[in-house]
């Protein structure tokens, strides 16, 4: 279980911001490009500083102007937002009403928080390797759908440095999205939903018809891993409040009678428990009678329910949303923000991620053991960060790679192939939202939604 650091001092924070925090490689990610662009200089940048001053609209003409102030100011830790119209240190010069977010990443948030009424190992601000599989399994059915269903390639996942972690969507076509359609977007992909007072919080089918299509693949992947980790290593049903839950979720009276006396004069797990309700969908007669299939599509949605990504869907709807840089310490866990593989994410391990008292003294050792003669390398690269910074690099290496590609006008064809597949990837959310989101997608998108109703997904 991870535990509370002693809190971090403005020393230690000056030392890893000269010494280690890796300025270039986060550039570079945000610009796209290696000489700056508007991307960069035209983005905003906000400062937590020492006693929670907070520092809105700070931007800047190179990297080398942003470490200097960095360095400068010392803050706990710093934001990044859109590229808007104008320089954000300039806003107050330009024309009222022109001052814009123009581009931003698609960005997502995941927190374990969320997770708290279901998990069993830890609870608030705690977090273990155990609970760290909701996260993982977050990470899968994201990553998977995202670039399926929208065709979207460059996604950086970043570890939030305490409970959660944050997605970051760098193509050019999600950076463009406006409000209304990141706010379609993130509903289509928002399948838990309502708070403490809701017992059932899924509701993505229609009538009595199957799950979308995009959510029946996610439950191919989740099914598998209820089993793992909810009905054995978390036991979310073994306690009676925890069955209690459960049989709130299933819509057939007699079977929950029959569940609910069963459970209370039978020590069983929850993996048994899970067996029961199965067998009530045998003795309602199928899945192919009403009651057995009532049962049967509860259980799918009791799947999604303990499994399913649970989105923080605000951080998700604006441009001009603030989100933690990568690379930051995290105040509490004294913690580095680090990039993360998603297909090594089952392996990923919070406790292991290098704090900075760590990469501090490995710095140190370092120092001492390098000799005049030894090649100079980047201080980050003696130590621990040094795979995350690497991770980061290759990331930012394809993003580039696809720049230097539209550049060379290799080109013009593979531009008009991008928007085809934009306007596709965009036409299909229509078909997979609630009526109010698909005339909202019609009025944002325009003809690309339009061509929705008469393609054959109509």
């Amino acid at each position: 279980m991870t535990t509370e650091k002693e809190p971090l001092t403005p020393e230690l924070m000056l030392a890893f911001y000269r010494r280690l925090y890796p300025f270039k490689s986060v550039f570079n990610w945000l610009n796209h490009e290696h000489t700056p662009t508007k991307l960069f200089t035209q983005r905003e940048f906000a400062f937590t500083l020492q006693g929670d001053v907070y520092l809105r609209y700070q931007s800047f003409l190179s990297v080398e102007e942003l470490k200097k102030q960095v360095c400068t100011m010392n803050p706990t830790r710093f934001e990044i937002g859109p590229m808007y119209s104008a320089r954000p240190r300039d806003r107050k010069t330009v024309r009222p009403g022109s001052f814009t977010p123009l581009l931003r990443e698609l960005v997502f948030d995941i927190d374990m928080t969320d997770y708290d009424s279901i998990r069993t190992c830890c609870s608030d601000a705690a977090i273990c390797n155990r609970c760290w599989a909701f996260i993982s399994i977050a990470v899968r059915v994201l990553d998977q759908g995202i670039r399926d269903q929208f065709g979207y390639k460059h996604l950086l996942w970043v570890y939030s440095g305490r409970r959660g972690i944050h997605l970051w969507i760098s193509d050019k076509e999600a950076m463009a999205l406006t409000d209304e359609q990141r706010k379609a977007l993130v509903g289509w992909m928002t399948v838990i939903q309502g708070g403490k007072e809701m017992h059932k919080k899924v509701n993505v089918r229609v009538k009595s018809n199957p799950l979308p299509p995009s959510i029946n693949m996610a439950l191919d992947t989740l099914r598998e891993r209820f089993v793992d980790l909810i009905l054995i290593d978390q036991e979310c049903f073994q306690s009676e409040s925890g069955y209690e839950e459960l049989l709130k979720l299933i819509p057939d009276n007699i079977a929950v009678s029959n569940l609910r006396t069963k459970w209370r004069n039978t020590e069983r797990s929850s993996k048994q428990k899970w067996t029961d309700i199965k067998k009530e969908i045998r003795n309602a007669g199928g899945e192919n009678t009403l009651r057995g299939s009532l049962i049967f599509a509860a259980m799918e949605d009791i799947i999604l329910q303990y499994t399913y990504p649970r989105l923080d869907a605000e951080v998700s709807k604006h441009r001009n949303h603030l989100l933690k840089a990568p690379f930051c310490i995290h105040p509490k866990t004294g913690r580095v923000c680090v990039p993360v593989d998603p297909r090594t994410i089952e392996k990923f391990n919070p406790e292991n991620v290098p704090t900075i008292n760590q990469l501090l003294q490995e710095l140190d050792l370092g120092s001492q053991d390098a000799t005049q003669n030894s090649e100079h390398h980047s201080d980050w690269e003696k130590t621990s960060l040094k795979p995350y910074v690497e991770l980061m690099d290759r990331h930012v290496l394809a993003l580039m790679e696809e720049v230097r590609k539209s550049k060379r006008g290799a080109g013009s064809s593979q531009s008009s192939s991008e928007m085809k597949r934009l306007g596709a990837s965009h036409s299909r959310l229509p078909c997979l939202l609630g009526e109010h989101a698909r005339l909202s997608l019609h009025a944002t998108i325009g003809e690309s939604g339009k061509a929705c109703e008469a393609s054959s997904c109509g």
